[in-house]
């Protein structure tokens, strides 16, 4: 089968980026114990890694049998971005891969532009995105809607069909999928490998293979 040629490769942010997930994960777990519906961190990587907030907002208010207020969250924010500007680091290889890729990249992700900007900035990989960084504030729906994907390729001017997504979580590979996209599964995080395979979609299990990768497969 003949590939349509590839003009834009679009990044998740949490855990293909900037190793964040495990960080996070640790603060939902005590804000789901102090809201009284405890989750484990097993429970959250399957449930909520890669989901929007009003996924996991959802799951909390099934757990507590009753509804929450719009901005619930806000109280917590702090706790993450304490723990953020503490212990985030860049994802092991990602700023290789990135300075050896020849075509242009975006970042598409589920996180609020104000959180995906102070992230990219604290692991130093802003510059490789300046102006190009989308968010689902942005869109209607959040992943796994395929909305987020859809917004970014507009805004770039390049079809679905030429977009690539390189994503870690099941919720992220969905959208991608639905959005029309060749995908590849950084499967170095959280999300095991078998919840990320599926049509359309390569894994790999190391950041600086990326770019041969994608040469590779698009050619």
């Amino acid at each position: 089968m003949t590939r349509s040629p590839v003009d834009l490769a679009i990044f998740d942010c949490d855990g293909v980026l900037v190793d964040s997930e495990r960080i996070c994960v640790r603060v939902d777990a005590m804000i789901t114990a102090d809201l009284g519906c405890a989750f484990t961190e097993e429970e959250i990587i399957e449930k909520f890694v890669g989901s929007s907030a009003e996924v996991y907002t959802a799951a909390v208010e099934e757990r507590l049998g009753r509804r929450l207020e719009k901005n619930w969250l806000r109280q917590y924010e702090h706790l993450y971005q304490a723990a953020l500007e503490a212990d985030l680091t860049a994802v092991d290889g990602v700023a290789e891969a990135l300075n050896s890729l020849a075509m242009p990249v975006c970042v598409a992700s589920n996180t609020g532009h104000a959180s995906l900007r102070r992230n990219l900035e604290i692991v130093g990989l802003k510059d490789h995105f300046e102006g190009r960084i989308f968010s689902a504030a942005d869109v209607a729906r959040g992943k796994p809607a395929p909305d987020i994907f859809l917004h970014a390729a507009r805004s770039m001017g390049v079809e679905p069909g030429r977009c690539v997504v390189i994503e870690d979580s099941a919720y992220g590979v969905q959208a991608a999928r639905a959005a029309g996209m060749r995908t590849f599964g950084y499967c170095g995080g959280l999300t095991p490998a078998s919840r990320l395979e599926g049509p359309g979609t390569t894994l790999f299990d190391e950041m600086r293979d990326l770019p041969k990768l994608l040469a590779s497969t698009i050619h």
